[in-house]
């Protein structure tokens, strides 16, 4: 086994590890990229989890908090050289158990492959959600994102379904079957974004809630007592008009808005914009009679009904909730299970 180095870091992020390996192909280095395809007990690093390797041995990310590095690192030099995928197993199971167990009773499966060209690493580094799509059996790769499907990989209508609903909900990496294929879904994206129109009561709860458990989260509100920082500690809070506010935010397949102003002139040149937009949740505080008349604002405007499903509203689920904390919890429970795939009733207002 060759002599590695670091470059390193155990815990360096996904776009720590793709940008590493940007670098090296910029040095003129060949790059391998081993990915964490299952897992199965308690193996320290989930899947989705990524190790880059050059061609000199160095090398960084995790697969397995170091319990088997020094041999994904071996092979993945043999695939810069070789140029062909390796798929890996790794733990008690595997044949080397005695010398490449994990520390912690589990195993593993990891795909190394050579690594994609530097145009499709820019592109899973990028704002906007990316999900790559790998043959198990030949490294065969199709990208997907918002708005468009590439690659040489050709898939069913079924699998494509599926690939979509996975980039839809983000996260890690999952194996899907295809026939007698084994596919491995990946999504590249950001944080979800929580866009909140108001800074009302509810949403000096919700924000830092959504915070809390990972999104990204903006307020707007041209209001100058309610848009004041110390309202909304931590929370990036623009005092703009709501169309100005608008125009600078990006909104993709990754967002959720809430809107809770709860006035026309705050809420609907937001709900203009989102509604045009790939945002996966639209979300409207009012009653049903609120909501019937803001329904008939956005036909006048030239929305179709169609575009109008889109609406949750009234916002959040019905968890029977009536304090403005109680609100904001079905709210977010209302934009978590939709970003997962639920569909869930929406309470009465």
């Amino acid at each position: 086994m060759p002599t590695t180095q670091t470059a390193n870091i155990a815990a360096a992020s996904g776009d720590d590890v793709l940008q590493q390996a940007i670098t090296w192909m910029d040095e003129g280095h060949g790059v391998a990229l081993a990915v964490v395809v299952s897992t199965w007990g308690s193996s320290p690093c989930p899947a989705g989890s990524q190790l880059a390797v050059n061609d000199k041995g160095v090398f960084v990310g995790s697969v397995s908090g170091g319990c088997i590095e020094p041999f994904v690192i071996s092979e993945a030099i043999d695939v810069i050289a070789a140029g062909e995928p390796q798929s890996l197993e790794y733990g008690v199971s595997d044949e080397q158990a005695r010398e490449v167990r994990l520390t912690c009773g589990g195993s593993l499966r990891v795909f190394v492959m050579c690594a994609p060209p530097r145009a499709e690493l820019k592109k899973m580094m990028g704002d906007s959600p990316v999900t790559r799509v790998i043959d198990l059996a030949n490294g065969a790769t199709l990208m997907v994102d918002d708005t468009s499907v590439t690659g040489a990989l050709r898939l069913s209508e079924d699998s494509l379904n599926q690939v979509h609903c996975l980039h839809k909900q983000g996260g890690g990496g999952s194996v899907i079957r295809e026939a007698e294929s084994e596919l491995f879904v990946m999504t590249h994206s950001r944080p979800r974004k929580l866009i909140i129109i108001g800074a009302v009561h509810i949403a000096q709860i919700l924000a830092p809630m959504a915070t809390a458990i990972g999104f990204e989260v903006t307020v707007v509100d041209s209001r100058p007592a309610f848009a004041r920082s110390e309202r909304l500690p931590g929370v990036n809070v623009i005092h703009q008009r709501t169309e100005q506010a608008m125009q600078g935010l990006t909104i993709d397949s990754r967002t959720a808005l809430a809107i809770l102003a709860h006035d026309p002139i705050l809420d609907d040149p937001a709900l203009h914009t989102a509604l045009e937009s790939p945002a996966y949740y639209i979300g409207c505080l009012g009653s049903r009679r609120t909501h019937a008349g803001r329904l008939d604002r956005l036909r006048e405007a030239g929305f179709d009904e169609e575009t109008l499903e889109h609406l949750h509203a009234p916002v959040g689920l019905d968890i029977g909730g009536r304090s403005a904390g109680e609100i904001a919890v079905s709210i977010l429970a209302e934009i978590v299970a939709v970003g997962n795939g639920k569909r869930l009733e929406s309470q009465d207002g």
